[in-house]
Parts: structure tokens; C-alpha cells; sequence
């Protein structure tokens, strides 16, 4: 079980606005990660925003509405690779800094299987159920790849002010009198490195048991981080679509999901070392994080139209069930000018439950024979996800109510016929933050081609996503939290090659 070296305060975790300290080691954070995703789309959905609950007809209903499957009257199946560029800007302590990363990957195939239900001799054909079709499809639904930098002089605090925060809440004495720090933790390797000395008993309490620790850094210190991350998650899916009257539509689906998440945090902080005679050091705080999960869910959906040009939409998914393994490597790296480098690092296995939100969505389009208008909005209450099966999960659960709220996802998009082959597409989206006190929302801005000949088509889509986040490392009681403001981007081009049949 990972083990959590301290259990911060609600009040200092808003005070990291945004980023819970990385050494408290709370799944919380990792469980809202894997809670917050994109349904999986061809490049033309993608292209109108993503907005598809009403539309129905588009392979991007297996994995979001399965109503609209219901809506095929051919078989169909397509590929979407993507291509992807993310680039993410940084402030800390008053000093820019970016970086970037490239990659690519598979992000959508589907197949759709059309079957028309045969009525009895002599019956209306427009009329009761008139198919029920089948999908299969595979989504990648998360990105997890970013690569972050920030850097800048901090003259408030150290790392190691809290590295002795640690040892200040977790020592003991034993029978001789003396102070012991827990085996493997955190404020162990900083002691045994020098980062932080014991400074005798606590003076102003003569009656505690407990000796007193501060850190043995200079105040002044040059301090950076990098971040990255990859991974992402997909879903394997499996949806029926039926047809009644060409005026409903139902239908149903099962998600099987898959998690894959790695992640490299180095925070480096260089300065005087008091111990050693005033000798300069340079010290890594490092975490490699490697997570895996399965999990599954189901969508129920209908489609109804009023009218031939209106379609309206109605989506309801359930939380998905993970079961999740969790592997960390946490340690201190320090190197002096003066002394060798020493390096203790310690291993943490976890295996976790997860539940994430019902998701409810509900979508209007108005189509046409030039082209659709259309719109999405979903509800999500970030506040019922909820974690089990280990120790600690009761403080997570806790966290997950003071700090995060529900959201509205709003997306929308226009398509335009522009001939009988051609068409031009557009759309935005905005997907709330599920933090309380975090304006992050993420908005997306999206446009695309499409050119049909025959039974075959290709899409191509660019869509540009922007959001911000706040990372903090540590935070010490009465003095201010170093918190890393970050601005990512991440400029995506999907491709679509389908085929009727």
C-alpha cells in the first residue's frame, strides 16, 4: 500500500490552488484524472465540436449515443488515426519557461452492421420496429502525454521546510531517549542526507516527548520541475441501435475501458547547504508513477424526431467501474560540492478501486439537405466519484466533496454542404473544471473537411484544446505555497477513411 506521508489540510490543498501537494501521495487527484474524458469520435464529430447525442447516423455513436446507430440504413465501418502536438507554458516565482511534446496514435475504429427487420406480407414498412442494428468500436477517449517545465528563485521557502514539517508530525522517541524518523519516508532520506537536522527538544513545551526538526538549507534556493507524462484511456465498445417508425430511436451500450498512465516528476532545488561548513548542493525530489486499469460501463440512449428536420437526443451513462494497480517510486537525490552523492528512494504497490460519475446528456440537431446544425450539454457531478479497497480511502473520499464540484459540458458545431461531395465543418466546446476553486475550463475549437465519393469517404479534422492547472510540490504551514501556473495547449489532426457496405 502507497504510503501517505502526510495528510495535508483542506485548507492547504486550496491554498496549492488547484494541484494537491505531490508528496501526499492522494489517489483523489489521480481518480478525478481518470474521470474527466472525451467520448470517442470520428474526425467528423470531432470536427462539429464533438456534439453528436441528436445526430445520430455517425460511427461516433457506438461509444456516445447507441440510439443513433439506430439510424444506419447501410453497414459502415471506418479508421481515425490522430496527430498530435502539445506545447505547455509555464510561470513560476515571476519566470517563464515552456516545453513540448509530438506523438501519435490510433484513436478511432468502428464498424456498424445494418439489419432490417422483416415485417409480415401486406404490412406498412414505415411503420414499428424497422431495424436493429449492431456496433462495434475502439476509442481512445484520454490523452495522459504532456510535457511541462517551470523554474524560478524562491525566497520564502524551501522543499526542505517541509521536509521537516514531515518529521516534525512523524517522530517518536524510543527507550534510549532518542528520535526516530520512520524507516523509508520522506523525512528519513532528507535526515540521512543533511537536508534537515534535529534541533534538540521542544522548548516550549518541555513535557513533549517529541524532539524538533528545521531544515538545514539556506534561505534562497533556485527551484524547477519537470513533468512527463503519457498514456491514456480507451474503450472497447458494444452497441445496439434500433429504429420504430423512423421517429425513435433506442438503444444500448457496453464500454470496456482500459487505463495506462506513466508519469516522471523531477522537482530539483539547488542552493547552501548550513550543515556542511555553507557547501552548495543540488537536490532532486522524484516520483514515477506507473498506473494501470479495466473497468466497464453501459449508455442507454434514445433519439426522437418531432419533425423530419429536428432531432432531439437523450444520453444517460453510468459510472464506470475500475479496478486499478498503482506503482511509485518516490526518493531524494543529493549531490554537494564537498561530499558524495547519496540517494534513497522507497517503492509503493497499490491496488485500488474506482467508481466515476454518471454522466447525463441530452443534444438538438436540425438537418437538412445542406447540411446540420448541432448541440450537446452534459451533467457530471465530480463529487460522487468515489474510491475503496485500501487504507486511507476514506480521507480521499473526503477530499473529492471539499474540493470538487459538478460540471456542464456544452459542445456544438455546424456542418455545410457545400456541394454534392464537399462538406465544411465547425465547432467549440467547453468542458468545466471539476475543481471548486479552479476557473480551468477546458475549451476546444475545432474545424474540418469532408469529401464523399461512392460508398467511401474521408474526413480530415484539426482541433485546437486549451486549459490551464496549478501544480504545487509541497506547502509548509505559515508561509506561502510555490505553485506552478500552467497553460497547455495541444493542437490535434484527426484523419477519417470509411467505407460503406
Amino acid at each position: 500500500m502507497k504510503i501517505k506521508h502526510t495528510v495535508l489540510t483542506v485548507a492547504a490543498l486550496a491554498a496549492a490552488t488547484g494541484a494537491f501537494a505531490q508528496t501526499s501521495q492522494i489517489f483523489a487527484q489521480d481518480a478525478i484524472k481518470f474521470s474527466t474524458f472525451q467520448p470517442g469520435s470520428t474526425a467528423r464529430v470531432k470536427a462539429v465540436g464533438n456534439a453528436s447525442y441528436a445526430v445520430g447516423g455517425d460511427l461516433s455513436s457506438i461509444s456516445g449515443n447507441p440510439a443513433g446507430i439506430g439510424l444506419f440504413t447501410r453497414s459502415e465501418m471506418s479508421i481515425t488515426p490522430e496527430f498530435n502536438g502539445q506545447k505547455t507554458g509555464s510561470n513560476f516565482l515571476g519566470s517563464a519557461n515552456s516545453a513540448s511534446k509530438s506523438t501519435g496514435n490510433f484513436n478511432n475504429a468502428s464498424v456498424v452492421f445494418y439489419n432490417r427487420v422483416n415485417t409480415p406480407k401486406g404490412a406498412d414498412k414505415t411503420k414499428g420496429l424497422l431495424s436493429l442494428n449492431f456496433g462495434l468500436s475502439y476509442n481512445r477517449t484520454n490523452d495522459f502525454y504532456q510535457n511541462a517545465y517551470y523554474a524560478g528563485h524562491n525566497s520564502t521557502s524551501s522543499i526542505s521546510d517541509y521536509y521537516a514539517q514531515l518529521a516534525n508530525n512523524s517522530n517518536y522517541i524510543d527507550k534510549s531517549g532518542h528520535a526516530i524518523l520512520p524507516d523509508g519516508a520522506l523525512e528519513t532520506m532528507a535526515y540521512n542526507q543533511y537536508l534537515i537536522d534535529s534541533v534538540g527538544a521542544n522548548k516550549t513545551n518541555p513535557n513533549d516527548p517529541y524532539a524538533l526538526y528545521d531544515s538545514n538549507v539556506a534561505t534562497g534556493v533556485n527551484q524547477a520541475k519537470t513533468i512527463v507524462s503519457s498514456g491514456g484511456q480507451s474503450n472497447f465498445d458494444v452497441s445496439m441501435g434500433g429504429n420504430v417508425s423512423n421517429k425513435l430511436y433506442f438503444g444500448l451500450g457496453l464500454g470496456f475501458t482500459n487505463i495506462r498512465y506513466n508519469a516522471t516528476k523531477t522537482f530539483s532545488e539547488s542552493g547552501t547547504e548550513l550543515y556542511n561548513f555553507n557547501t552548495t548542493f543540488q537536490s532532486d525530489y522524484l516520483v514515477d508513477q506507473i498506473t494501470k486499469g479495466n473497468g466497464f460501463n453501459a449508455r442507454l440512449g434514445l433519439i426522437y424526431r418531432p419533425e423530419n428536420f429536428i432531432r432531439l437526443g437523450v444520453n444517460i451513462s453510468t459510472p464506470t467501474w475500475y479496478n486499478i494497480t498503482d506503482d511509485t517510486r518516490e526518493g531524494i537525490a543529493t549531490k554537494y560540492k564537498t561530499a558524495q552523492g547519496m540517494n534513497d528512494y522507497s517503492d509503493y504497490h497499490s491496488e485500488y478501486n474506482l467508481r466515476t460519475p454518471w454522466r447525463i446528456g441530452g443534444g438538438i440537431a436540425f438537418v437538412s439537405k445542406y447540411g446540420l446544425i448541432t448541440g450537446d450539454i452534459d451533467y457530471v457531478d465530480y463529487t460522487t466519484t468515489h474510491l475503496s479497497g485500501y487504507d486511507g480511502d476514506a480521507d480521499d473520499n473526503y477530499y473529492i466533496q471539499k474540493l470538487y464540484r459538478s460540471t456542464v459540458n456544452v459542445r456544438g458545431g455546424i456542418e455545410a454542404r457545400v456541394t454534392q461531395n464537399f462538406y465544411l465543418r465547425g465547432g467549440y466546446g467547453i468542458q468545466g473544471s471539476p475543481r471548486k476553486d479552479v476557473l480551468g475550463d477546458t475549451k476546444t475549437i475545432s474545424g474540418g473537411i469532408g469529401y464523399r465519393f461512392g460508398d467511401y469517404y474521408i474526413d480530415a479534422t484539426y482541433t485546437n484544446v486549451k486549459n490551464s492547472e496549478a501544480n504545487a510540490t509541497y506547502a509548509v504551514n505559515g508561509l506561502p505555497t510555490p505553485i506552478g501556473n500552467l497553460s497547455n495547449q495541444y493542437n490535434n489532426v484527426y484523419m477519417t477513411f470509411g467505407m460503406r457496405f
